[in-house]
């Protein structure tokens, strides 16, 4: 059986939804964080050699890394849902979007986050640097929003489900504000009208509103 190692108020979120998404049975165990370091407890670390959300068992199978389980479930499990196929003139388009958010997005998030918490000083170029990536990430996204529904085309993809992680739950460890752009925040509020998202947090965090504004 399928099992799914959600950690709260992490990435494992993704799985989550992508499992509600596909309507297939699965296991949801959740961890809490450590509430002094906000780390994986050490039962969720003993998983994985390097111990980080996401993590799925399936079998004798365990993986590790948002996008090889994302891969890996609608290869077994999807039947060619939430994908775009390689014969769609959206294909290239699905692909870019489908990596971009580990990629670009979510690094570009990181290395602010990480600025912001050492206090390195808002004028020095490392912080400039970091903070103008940022803000051509999103604007990429925002742009693309402005032409159809979803990342890839007018239906949810996978893509989807791997960007939405960073323009929500990852504000709660950088703060960034979303009101420069309309057409993120018009999508998400499609993203909160999905029973399947509404679900999979609700079962992954019942504690914490979906950041979709």
């Amino acid at each position: 059986m399928l099992t799914v190692h959600h950690l709260g108020k992490s990435q494992s979120e993704r799985i989550v939804w992508l499992c509600e998404e596909l309507a297939i049975p699965y296991n949801l165990k959740v961890y809490d964080r450590d509430p002094v370091t906000r780390l994986a407890p050490p039962e969720y670390k003993a998983l994985h050699p390097l111990g980080t959300a996401p993590i799925i068992t399936d079998g004798d199978v365990v993986l590790a890394e948002s996008t090889a389980i994302v891969e890996y479930l609608l290869t077994r499990y999807g039947d060619g849902r939430l994908t775009v196929p390689p014969t769609s003139p959206d294909y290239a388009n699905y692909l870019y979007w489908f990596h971009f958010a580990n990629g670009s997005l979510q690094p570009s998030l990181m290395r602010c986050m990480v600025l912001a918490r050492a206090e390195v000083p808002a004028d020095k170029p490392a912080v400039q640097f970091a903070d103008a990536r940022r803000q051509q990430a999103l604007a990429l996204v925002d742009k693309q929003l402005g032409k159809t529904d979803y990342l890839a085309g007018n239906v949810l993809t996978a893509a989807d489900i791997i960007v939405v992680f960073s323009l929500t739950t990852m504000r709660l460890f950088y703060p960034y504000d979303l009101s420069p752009y309309p057409n993120i925040l018009a999508y998400l509020q499609r993203i909160g009208a999905r029973d399947a998202y509404l679900h999979a947090m609700k079962k992954g965090d019942p504690d914490m509103a979906p950041m979709l504004s």
